[in-house]
């Protein structure tokens, strides 16, 4: 009889990885690091769609403008128009899946009907005050449970 393993889904996770200091290259390019550096994107990964739906936010942050997810599509399709970048993961249904995604790791919060960066706030902010102090505090104590039972 073949053992059945059943599948661990984490009730929170996060990846961070750590690149050169930040030097002077298109706010697009400043983004895309993030997105690497709080594991949003993958190296390598050429569908990087979230990239420009952070980008689009952070623009509209500026404005302290709210954006429906189709007033958001339409603003990352022009932008990647304009940049002559691919229109892979444009789909509405992959635009809110990293929207999602956002939002879980408390970046962007909706509100009704309309996105926006949490609060209007920095993003050094959110990561300080949402994402070190708290979302990675709550994994490492876990990770430090796991460690102390097993001594």
């Amino acid at each position: 009889m073949a053992k059945t393993i059943s599948r661990e889904i984490p009730l929170a996770e996060i990846t961070l990885r750590r690149y050169e200091k930040p030097s002077k290259v298109s706010e697009r390019e400043l983004v895309r690091k993030l997105c690497l550096s709080i594991g949003l994107l993958q190296p390598g990964d050429s569908r990087d769609i979230i990239v420009d739906i952070l980008d689009v936010l952070i623009k509209a942050k500026k404005k302290k403008e709210l954006l429906t997810s189709e007033e958001l599509e339409k603003k990352v399709i022009d932008s990647r128009k304009k940049r002559k970048l691919a229109m892979h993961g444009i789909a509405s249904s992959n635009i809110r899946r990293q929207l999602k995604r956002l939002r879980d790791i408390f970046l962007v919060e909706k509100i009704k009907t309309k996105y926006r960066i949490a609060e209007f706030e920095k993003l050094s902010t959110i990561f300080e005050e949402k994402i070190a102090r708290f979302y990675l505090n709550s994994i490492v104590e876990r990770v430090k449970d796991y460690f102390a039972v097993l001594k």
